[in-house]
């Protein structure tokens, strides 16, 4: 069984467990954080999507804090999916596991295999290559956040090399056909402007969010064209769109967007990251 080792305990998240459970805390907690720890009040159940950052836990954790603080309100998913842009461009296009485990300093978590094998078929755009994972990020920030609300859990992750308009609609159609009717998160793993003024990045991604609140798909590749809008994931949180109008939701929420000069006081050049979620 293949076992994915951290790629980036101890860069972007901390490696030793107690000092990473505290950095999970001090993020729901940050002033820029949702101010209270999971769980939240509610237990809701049904499929649930939503976006994160996935920058270091310094920077874009207090933000990715508010969507997960949203998720303790679920039922312990059955299933966990999450999509992540290939920053490397290393294997495959579109890339999942067949099996296997994910390492993070809270423990292991395992590959949905017979979900990911599911979706596999349903797309036919889906390939099975562990190496396309093996350093990037994107997905990997988020393990620790799901482990600390939900203990284990059985995940698919999805990185995503190729971003283009008609992918993002065939992974959601196939991720809807795949969580219809399951308790079941979605996550679309992404941040927005990359290295511009604060003020720039805030304008753009405020018009890019737009769209994604809107469920338009259309308009989110047509704003990313026209502004130039440097999300690195956007192919991931198009197909998180694409899964959520198919699963008749009809809106996304932004609860927070920060940048990393709300963190660093440096507002020369910032990187933007959204939390939302949809329903």
């Amino acid at each position: 069984m293949i076992v994915r080792r951290p790629a980036v305990a101890g860069s972007f998240y901390p490696a030793d467990p107690g000092d990473l459970k505290e950095a999970i805390a001090s993020s729901y907690l940050h002033p820029l954080g949702p101010g209270s720890l999971p769980p939240s009040s509610e237990e809701v159940s049904g499929v649930a999507a939503c976006v994160c950052p996935h920058a270091g836990y310094q920077y874009s954790g207090p933000v990715a804090a508010h969507s997960y603080l949203w998720l303790s309100s679920l039922k312990k998913p059955e299933t966990v999916v999450i999509l992540g842009p290939n920053h490397y461009g290393i294997g495959s296009g579109i890339s999942t596991f067949s099996d296997g485990l994910w390492e993070t300093p809270l423990g292991r978590v395992e590959v949905d295999a017979e979900s990911a094998k599911r979706l596999v078929e349903l797309t036919g755009i889906i390939d099975f290559d562990p190496d396309a994972h093996r350093r990037e990020h994107s997905i990997e920030v988020q393990l620790p956040f799901l482990q600390q609300i939900y203990g284990e859990f059985r995940f698919v992750p999805i990185s995503l090399a190729f971003q283009d308009l008609e992918t993002a609609r065939d992974l959601g159609r196939g991720i809807a056909d795949l969580l219809r009717g399951r308790e079941a998160i979605v996550v679309a793993s992404s941040d927005l402007t990359h290295y511009e003024p604060a003020d720039q990045a805030r304008e753009k991604d405020t018009l890019l969010l737009e769209r994604v609140k809107a469920l338009d798909i259309d308009g989110f590749y047509r704003t990313l064209e026209e502004r130039n809008i440097t999300a690195c994931g956007f192919g991931a949180i198009a197909s998180v769109m694409e899964a959520s109008k198919r699963l008749g939701f009809k809106r996304g929420e932004v609860h927070k967007y920060a940048s990393s000069g709300d963190t660093t006081g440096d507002y020369d050049a910032v990187v933007g990251y959204p939390s939302v979620t949809f329903g």
